[in-house]
């Protein structure tokens, strides 16, 4: 159901973007990377996050990692991970294919500016084995999107490894 959801996102928003499926699992950013043939951080991952009483959607680059400070300062907030339960009932879509498209309820939606290092990112597309190619500016316009900058820099993440 969740793949159909986002299916019938495109089919109305953007006839011209395409579902692409993979045989393998596509549910983690390696997978998705290897599966699609695209180097880790151009996969967007989008992140289902709690801000006090709010859910809300953060999609970033796929080597990126949450700054607690820079969210604090964004958000208001110490942003805390969904619980995996909780994910598919909020978002409409599984852990593994969770995007900004097609979800059972209207969630905030933001768009880390990491994404901007890329012209084509893919998301997940609702399902554990699929994704679609899409400019950033794009998917921040079709789903409503804030651009906010809450994730490490990659320099000073290698750094902190």
């Amino acid at each position: 159901m969740s793949l159909e959801s986002v299916r019938a996102f495109f089919a109305q928003h953007a006839p011209d973007i395409e579902v692409e499926l993979t045989e393998g699992s596509s549910a983690t950013v390696q997978l998705a990377a290897e599966a699609f043939g695209v180097e880790p951080a151009r996969i967007a991952k989008t992140l289902s996050l709690r801000l006090g009483e709010r859910v809300v959607l953060l999609v970033a680059r796929g080597d990126a990692r949450l700054d607690n400070r820079k969210a604090k300062t964004a958000f208001g907030f110490k942003p805390r991970m969904l619980a995996a339960e909780e994910v598919s009932d909020i978002t409409g879509h599984p852990v593994g294919g969770v995007c900004p498209f097609g979800l059972a309820e209207p969630l905030p939606i933001y768009c880390d500016v990491s994404l901007k290092a890329f012209d084509i990112v893919l998301p997940a597309a609702g399902s554990t084995r699929s994704m679609v190619r899409i400019a950033p500016e794009r998917m921040a316009a079709l789903t409503g999107a804030e651009w906010v900058d809450v994730c490490q820099e990659p320099a000073a993440q290698h750094a902190a490894e």
